[in-house]
């Protein structure tokens, strides 16, 4: 959120974001069909609330609201953890907020176990993300929280222990995003987080008190211009169940203490070990490359990904990573505040990216509003990567100011043509797109198992959101679960190469992305009219390579490293010899 950046620029204290180039514009989507998206969140028997106050007179209290779906209890259905954090007056009186983890009943309903799994009131919680500390099967879950994080370890009984002091991992400062990656592939995930700013709940900054605290000439909130940054941390895992503090001595500390909100780890140049991308709020966002030895290099304004291509900072909070043009390299699109366009960073190779938000049509559609939790998916299984994003604004004042896009905003659908373009499909999509709400956080998964991607969406305030994707008629699908032996056991960081109907499409598994969200671990492919796989490559984050061949499409598929297809019982924690320690 840019909060005071645009603050300052509504004083005339920077210049005003150029405006688009001439000709940029969105295509609607013509002539095809849209998918439906269905909000049935009432229908699932989803009762969470997100707290929140009504004037968000602090920056705090405009940042939560990342969702994690995770198959927590391993049953094969995706489970959905809600995060939630009280408002500063709440937390001045000892308040506690109440997250809530669903579990999913195979019949299109959840049911909240918060309470048993030990997860109501972890923290002043932002996000988090899923990571298999210590290999033994069992997804635990890191939340980002305000004053000290949490890491739980999945008892693998439906119950969450607390364990972050003996990891080590609590950092302690304003966390915001996180994710898990084996950045050193020695076969456990390490932890990469993004710290905010530094923000004293005793002594929170004055609502409408300087220059930095004002926006379109109305008193806002704080932020964060004006406040003091704070730098970032990766935590290397041990293997027994503790970590260590790298940052420093990897060159990811950002000692400038920029103000960090989402980061994802992905291998940007195909070299098998994974990079590191953050997402940096009115300042130059980073790109860290791997150097395959423990140390890392920041090369954003070297590879064309910190600034616009005007050479502006944006305000950047969510990330989405994606092949969406079939060259085998995973590009960038990354969410930004209102009056500036989400940011398409094409990769070309070589480390290189292009700014291609405008001619790829995704620029026009954004401006208007403060964009947050974003993802690539394949939403109508045609076999080429689509864009969601979801828009709230930060400031409650702005509700009913001309020119500002309120406080409750739509949300963003843009379909891939094929061809590097998108058109806009927001209005097409059904009637739950164009709700207005405050949205935060986004996760993307299959959570009724029918080969449809849905999306779960977490407020800031009030109810979220699950939008049920009822797809395209006649589109088929295949779903990879992936389980590490030498690898890290969720796999992730393994890559998958997909060939089907003459087209060859890549993913990996990620932890984290979005804004403070966690999608789905298992791969999902759209393969338009193709009823077969010829051929499934995966590289493991170990360097081993296996390829599969001649599958049948529409199901879901369990591999193990070394042994190819498995049953799922192979892949999952009861495994023989992979018992819980």
């Amino acid at each position: 959120m840019l909060a005071a950046g645009h603050a300052a620029r509504a004083q005339g204290g920077h210049p005003v974001p150029p405006p688009p180039p001439a000709g940029a514009k969105s295509a609607q989507c013509k002539g095809r069909t849209v998918p439906q998206f269905e909000d049935v969140t009432e229908k699932a028997g989803i009762r969470f609330r997100h707290d929140a106050d009504a004037q968000n007179k602090y920056i705090v209290e405009s940042m939560s609201g990342g969702v994690i779906l995770f198959d927590y209890d391993r049953d094969g259905w995706l489970d959905i953890y809600f995060t939630n954090a009280p408002t500063v007056e709440m937390a001045l009186r000892k308040e506690k907020s109440r997250g809530a983890l669903y579990h999913n009943n195979h019949d299109g309903t959840f049911t909240d176990v918060t309470e048993k799994a030990g997860l109501a009131t972890p923290c002043f919680a932002m996000g988090g993300a899923v990571g298999d500390i210590d290999n033994d099967g069992w997804p635990d879950l890191y939340l980002t929280c305000l004053g000290g994080n949490v890491l739980f370890r999945n008892n693998g009984d439906g119950t969450f222990r607390d364990v972050t002091a003996k990891a080590g991992v609590a950092d302690g400062r304003m966390s915001t995003g996180a994710a898990f990656g084996d950045y050193d592939r020695d076969g456990f995930v390490d932890l990469m987080v993004a710290n905010y700013v530094e923000f004293q709940l005793q002594h929170p900054p004055a609502f409408g008190s300087g220059p930095g605290c004002k926006y379109r000439g109305v008193d806002v909130q704080c932020g964060p211009r004006g406040l003091k940054g704070s730098g970032d941390a990766l935590f290397h895992n041990n293997g027994d169940g503790t970590f260590t503090e790298v940052s420093k001595s990897a060159g990811v500390d950002d000692a400038h203490g920029f103000f960090g909100l989402g980061v994802v780890w992905a291998d940007f140049n195909n070299t098998g070990w994974p990079d590191i991308y953050v997402a940096n709020d009115t300042q130059p966002n980073f790109l860290y490359r791997n150097d395959g030895r423990g140390k890392f290099t920041e090369m954003g304004l070297e590879s064309g990904t910190a600034v616009s291509e005007a050479g502006s900072e944006q305000s950047s909070m969510g990330i989405a990573v994606g092949d969406y043009l079939h060259t085998g390299r995973p590009s960038l699109y990354v969410t930004n505040f209102a009056d500036e366009y989400d940011a398409l960073y094409r990769n070309d190779g070589e480390w290189n990216f292009t700014d291609v938000s405008y001619p790829a049509g995704v620029g026009m559609p954004s401006l208007p509003w403060v964009k947050w939790g974003t993802a690539f998916a394949d939403v109508d299984n045609d076999g080429w990567l689509d864009l969601i994003a979801v828009s709230g604004h930060v400031y409650p004042q702005m509700e009913g100011v001309a020119g500002s896009g309120g406080y409750r905003q739509p949300k963003l659908l843009h379909l891939n043509q094929q061809d590097g373009t998108f058109c806009d499909a927001s209005r097409q999509a059904g009637a739950a797109l164009q709700e207005k709400r405050v949205s935060r956080g986004l996760a993307t998964g299959d959570l009724f198992n029918d080969g449809q991607v849905d999306v779960v969406v977490e407020d800031l305030e009030g109810a979220p959101m699950i939008l049920r994707n009822h797809g395209v008629a006649g589109r088929h699908w295949v779903s990879f679960e992936l389980a590490g032996t030498k690898s890290n056991r969720l796999a992730i960081g393994a890559r998958v190469k997909v060939t089907a109907g003459g087209m060859v499409q890549t993913e990996e598994v990620r932890s984290g992305g979005s804004y403070l969200s966690q999608s789905d671990l298992r791969l999902h492919f759209g393969l338009g009219t193709a009823t077969k796989i010829d051929a499934v490559e995966i590289r493991w984050p170990s360097g081993k390579v296996e390829t599969l061949r001649e599958l049948a499409a529409d199901r879901y598929y369990a591999v193990r490293e070394g042994e190819g297809l498995a049953p799922a019982e192979r892949i999952r924690p009861a495994a023989p010899g992979l018992s819980k320690p």
